[in-house]
């Protein structure tokens, strides 16, 4: 593909996609020249997959047709759109209206009310973007995403991610045109240098001392890869731009691979993620056809292709040399470093590994120059990061805001604060990796350096939100769960260290904690972060250490007082019935599994505690809140 074919595409999908991003009278003039009156984006992320997105596209095609109007309307099946609580998701363009939690009969509805007679459905729309007196603001001015900027996401929900045409319309393969017939690979790397990113699948160690370090190895081979190896729980952040924009991290790897003399990369990917390696490898096909990889890349003699690897679920595999070592053949295990991936990676030869979200700035860094990038952020944090916001939060989703935003506006403005009134306890960054930062920290500035300083640190980007009815003992447990599992055993810190913390947390749930046992966490974890051979050893005890910090009173309340003030941990549970409130209507007897209530009717009820199996089922049954949790 030649430059001017690129700019012909470029004309003729620019104005279509502007349409989608600008709202109200400009995007009506610009729709104007694109053929089409209206423009429907339907998110066909994995999320509103599970809710249905594919029964509301099929819905709404089909209705187009009964009303004679489908050659009249562009239907776009796009990637999140970051709202993940609210689909599946249709954005009506050039009005932008947001229609949530979308189904096949209000779909009909739209398609007929909307597109047809010009009449917004006002009651089908995403309540933030409907004022009192029935006005309507764009998407872009509701508490979600004001204060977003989206960079890494820029594409995601905007365009068709399975139509090269549609990334070129957004400038997308420019950056990588600029590189090869007017930078020097010293010009790529200081220009990444200079933007100060850092990399965002954990560590945080700056970009483009990577890319140079790889680039001063001398070999006659090198190799660029991806790590889309997502494994953190709640973590769906790299997934989603895989899903969306895979465009924007071919072209990135192929910025990076001319940057260091690299002419072939590959995609450590998920089996487990089936939408997000479908819509790579279709995007992988697309690139070549156009001559955007391969030989000869834009005529410079540039050389460039990239292999999908597939993955089978190893947490472990996100570690670098662990996933290059399975990208290999081999069972996915760490090695021990140095030497460094950059000086020797994969197959023995100098590699740079970046994950998603580092390399979905790539290209907007090339574009925009350094600067640009480097405005945005703190002094050591720049530009901006994404988090898959979770837990008791309103609004579920994908988040991308400039470093330095604190998380009271995460947790507050943008994800819509705590639901049913409860109040916020704590926020786990970081996954398994990371740490629970309390309540009274919740103005820090999220940043590398702010998170390390309590304990946790950005790890991928999971953003997990507790509240009050959260017990940290338990969430400690949950995490040491997930790392024994998932750890490979190679090291004994690592295979031993994690199965006897475990060890000492159930002891400590189930009523049978010592105080000396706080200590033994605490020395056990120490050790474990200085003698694990990687870092998932070496940060598994986070999430223990962190909480015995912030949140030693429950440790101590489980093993003095045998409570769990949360009121989670089973075994030192117990339900009561306030006789005062039982009315006998004998709807809780009639629902215990095991006939642990006994009573007469209209007679306040008692729990027999020795029978009782602690379920919940008759606190959940109970109509007059007569039932309480002790």
């Amino acid at each position: 593909m030649t430059i001017n074919e690129l700019n012909e595409i470029r004309k003729s999908k620019s104005d279509l996609i502007k349409v989608r991003r600008i709202i109200a009278s400009e995007a009506e003039k610009l729709a104007e020249k694109t053929g089409y009156r209206k423009q429907v984006l339907v998110c066909g992320g994995t999320g509103c997959q599970s809710s249905g997105s594919k029964k509301v596209l099929a819905a709404l095609e089909d209705e187009l047709k009964a009303q004679g109007i489908e050659d009249e309307i562009l239907v776009v099946r796009t990637g999140c759109f970051g709202l993940c609580s609210l689909g599946p998701i249709m954005i009506v363009y050039p009005e932008g209206v947001f229609y949530a939690q979308a189904t096949p009969e209000g779909v009909r509805r739209v398609v007929k009310e909307h597109l047809k007679e010009g009449n917004i459905c006002k009651d089908l729309l995403y309540k933030e973007t409907v004022h009192e007196d029935g006005s309507i603001i764009s998407l872009a001015e509701t508490n979600f995403y004001k204060k977003q900027r989206r960079i890494a996401l820029r594409n995601c929900g905007v365009i068709d991610p399975e139509n090269i045409e549609e990334y070129i319309g957004t400038h997308g393969y420019e950056a990588l045109h600029k590189v090869l017939t007017s930078m020097s690979q010293d010009d790529v790397i200081k220009e990444v240098l200079d933007s100060g990113i850092r990399g965002r699948g954990g560590a945080g160690f700056p970009t483009g001392k990577k890319w140079m370090f790889a680039k001063a190895s001398q070999n006659d081979v090198k190799y660029v890869a991806c790590n889309a190896d997502e494994g953190d729980p709640g973590a769906f952040m790299d997934r989603s731009i895989l899903e969306g924009d895979p465009h924007a991290i071919i072209e990135a790897m192929a910025i990076a691979a001319y940057a260091i003399g690299a002419h072939q990369g590959f995609v450590y990917v998920r089996a487990e993620y089936p939408v997000a390696v479908h819509r790579l490898s279709v995007a992988l096909d697309q690139a070549r056809e156009r001559g955007l990889l391969g030989k000869d890349i834009f005529g410079t003699g540039f050389d460039f292709d990239i292999e999908i690897r597939l993955g089978a679920g190893a947490f472990v595999c996100g570690e670098e040399t662990a996933l290059m070592t399975s990208i290999e053949g081999h069972r996915g295990e760490p090695r021990p470093r140095p030497p460094f991936p950059a000086v020797k990676g994969l197959f023995g030869k100098p590699t740079v590994l970046n994950n998603v979200e580092t390399l979905a700035n790539i290209a907007q860094i090339i574009r925009k120059g350094a600067a640009w990038y480097a405005s945005m952020g703190t002094e050591t944090s720049k530009g901006t990061k994404v988090f898959a916001l979770g837990g008791k939060i309103t609004n579920v989703g994908l988040v991308e805001v400039p470093m330095g935003t604190t998380l009271r506006e995460v947790v507050e403005e943008i994800g819509g604060g705590i639901p049913n009134g409860k109040k916020f306890k704590a926020a786990q960054t970081g996954g398994p990796s990371g740490g629970c930062i309390p309540a009274k920290y919740i103005d820090t500035p999220i940043d590398y350096e702010h998170l390390v300083a309590l304990g946790s640190m950005m790890g991928s980007g999971g953003l997990i939100v507790m509240d009050e009815d959260t017990c940290m003992v338990d969430i400690s447990k949950f995490y040491l769960e997930f790392t024994v599992d998932e750890s490979c055993g190679k090291c004994t810190p690592c295979r031993v260290g994690t199965k006897r913390l475990l060890q000492i947390l159930e002891k400590i749930t189930s009523g049978k904690g010592e105080m000396e046992d706080i200590d033994k966490l605490e020395e056990l974890a120490t050790h474990m972060k200085s003698s694990s051979l990687c870092a998932l050893g070496q940060s598994a005890p986070n999430p223990v250490l962190s909480t015995l910090k912030s949140f030693r009173d429950e440790y101590e309340a489980h093993i003095k007082d045998k409570k769990c003030p949360a009121g989670v941990c089973k075994s030192l549970l117990s339900y009561e019935i306030v006789a005062d409130k039982c009315k006998g209507c004998t709807l809780c007897a009639r629902n215990c599994p095991v006939k642990a209530i006994n009573g007469t009717v209209k007679q306040p009820h008692v729990i027999d505690q020795s029978k009782c199996i602690k379920c919940g089922v008759c606190m959940s049954n109970c109509k007059f809140n007569a039932i309480i949790k002790k």
